[in-house]
């Protein structure tokens, strides 16, 4: 479900399709059914595995700090330099830059730390539950 995740401007919306999926596919997968009355939690927890939201920030997080450790002269890194036309009203779409923006928040990073692998892996990553 997450294939080219990576450049996704994903919203809330998005990101419920993605999760009402997941829980379908694993509450199928233990045989436990709406009726059941058991919780999201407890079948993911049966399972280990995180929320695909969070899955979601993390591969969008590591493409991003490939792609700023990549030399300017990267067609990628380009190709995300291009400055964006002038919009008409209303509030502004999303894009890729305002998503990873966001996420960089949240995560409380910043691009420079995107320069040192091992620490920007270790900040991004979302392990499963043990």
């Amino acid at each position: 479900m997450l294939y080219g995740s990576e450049c996704w401007a994903a919203k809330k919306i998005h990101e419920n399709i993605l999760h009402v999926n997941e829980m379908k596919m694993l509450r199928w997968s233990a045989g436990v059914t709406r009726l059941d009355r058991i919780r999201n939690e407890y079948v993911r927890g049966s399972f280990k595995v995180v929320p695909i939201g969070d899955k979601l920030v993390e591969r969008r997080m590591r493409w991003f700090g490939h792609v700023m450790r990549r030399d300017e002269e990267y067609p990628v890194k380009k190709a995300l330099a291009i400055p964006e036309e002038r919009r008409e009203r209303g509030r502004p779409l999303a894009t890729w830059w305002t998503t990873v923006a966001k996420d960089l928040e949240r995560a409380q990073l910043n691009t420079e730390t995107t320069q040192d692998r091992w620490s920007w892996r270790l900040r991004t990553r979302r392990a499963d539950p043990k």
